[in-house]
C-alpha cells in the first residue's frame, strides 16, 4: 500500500498540530502559560487535566496548522479540522490519565498518539476522500513518527521528556 503526497501533507499537519504547543513554550517562555483547567481538580484530588495542558499550546495549534495547511495548498479550513480534534484528542488523554492517577507529562504509549492522530484523521474524512485503509496507515505512521521525533526534540532539549 503506497501512500499518496496528500496523505503525507495530513502526516505534516498532524505533525505541525502536534509541535505547535512546544514551538510556543519555546517562544514565549512562561507567557500566557494559564492551564485550561485553570487548576481545577476532582473530589478523587486528581487535577481535571494537568499544568501542561495550556491554552498557549491550544491556540498555537489552531494558529499554525490552518496557516500550513494554506501554504501547503490543502485550504485554512482542512487545517483548522485537524487543529481541532488533535487538540480534542489531546485533551482527552490527558483526561484519561489523570484519571488513571498518571502525572502530568507522563507517557502513555498510543493513548498520547491515536487520538491525537485518529479523531482528526476522521474528522477530515468530511472534507476529503481518506480511505479508512490510508488513515489506518496515517495513525500507524504518525505513531512512529511522534515517537521518533520526540527523542530528537528531548536530545535538542525542546522537548522535556524523551517519548
Amino acid at each position: 500500500m503506497w501512500i499518496t503526497t496528500d496523505q503525507l501533507l495530513l502526516l505534516l499537519l498532524l505533525l505541525t498540530t502536534n509541535g505547535a504547543p512546544l514551538l510556543a513554550r519555546e517562544l514565549l517562555h512562561s507567557g500566557f502559560n494559564h492551564p485550561i483547567d485553570r487548576g481545577h481538580r476532582l473530589a478523587s484530588g486528581q487535577p481535571l487535566l494537568g499544568p501542561s495542558k495550556t491554552w498557549r499550546g491550544v491556540i498555537a495549534a489552531l494558529l499554525l496548522t490552518p496557516l500550513v495547511s494554506l501554504l501547503l495548498g490543502l485550504g485554512w479550513l482542512l487545517g483548522l479540522v485537524i487543529a481541532l480534534f488533535a487538540m480534542l484528542g489531546d485533551i482527552s488523554s490527558s483526561f484519561i490519565k489523570r484519571r488513571l492517577g498518571m502525572p502530568s507529562s507522563s507517557m502513555a504509549l498510543g493513548l498520547d498518539q491515536i487520538p491525537e492522530s485518529l479523531l482528526p484523521l476522521l474528522a477530515c474524512r468530511l472534507l476529503i476522500e481518506l480511505p479508512l485503509t490510508q488513515l489506518a496507515l496515517l495513525v500507524v505512521l504518525f505513531f512512529i513518527t511522534e515517537l521518533l521525533l520526540s527523542r530528537v526534540l528531548f536530545w535538542l532539549h525542546i522537548r522535556r521528556h524523551p517519548y
